[in-house]
């Protein structure tokens, strides 16, 4: 039986997730989870993370900042508080709508084995993995 667990992200390392955004994993496998993924996602001004769509449903909450959240080809302008609740396999991505200031958002995974697929090359890969070991990086 799994543990409870209190998580604090600035007790975390960071994932590099590449063009200015990085990940805080908070529930994992690692932490005894067994059913949902979540986290934390800070990107820089103006960055975003490409088109793309799971294998289940994903919820998220704009903690800082503004964002853009397209959804199936929707723009909707988010600020801190607002939440999104995205049903599996609709294509969505985020990003930052400030050009000088940061933005964060904490998602949820309704599922431990989440997948992302890549809408430009069809490449899909678990969520788990862009959250490995080698893309840590130091606070």
């Amino acid at each position: 039986m799994a543990t409870s667990a209190v998580l604090r992200p600035t007790e975390r390392q960071m994932a590099d997730r590449g063009g200015g955004a990085r990940t805080i994993p908070l529930v994992t496998l690692s932490s005894g989870a067994r059913q949902i993924l979540n986290g934390i996602t800070e990107f820089d001004p103006s960055a975003a993370i490409g088109l793309h769509f799971h294998n289940c449903e994903e919820s998220v909450l704009v903690l800082e900042g503004e964002a853009v959240a397209v959804l199936d080809g929707a723009e909707h302008r988010l600020g801190a508080g607002d939440t999104t609740w995205i049903a599996a396999g609709v294509p969505h991505f985020f990003r930052n709508a400030s050009s000088d200031r940061k933005m964060r958002i904490f998602w949820t995974y309704a599922s431990i084995e989440a997948t992302r697929t890549l809408v430009a090359t069809g490449e899909t890969r678990p969520v788990a993995a862009e959250h490995a070991a080698d893309k840590l990086i130091k606070r």
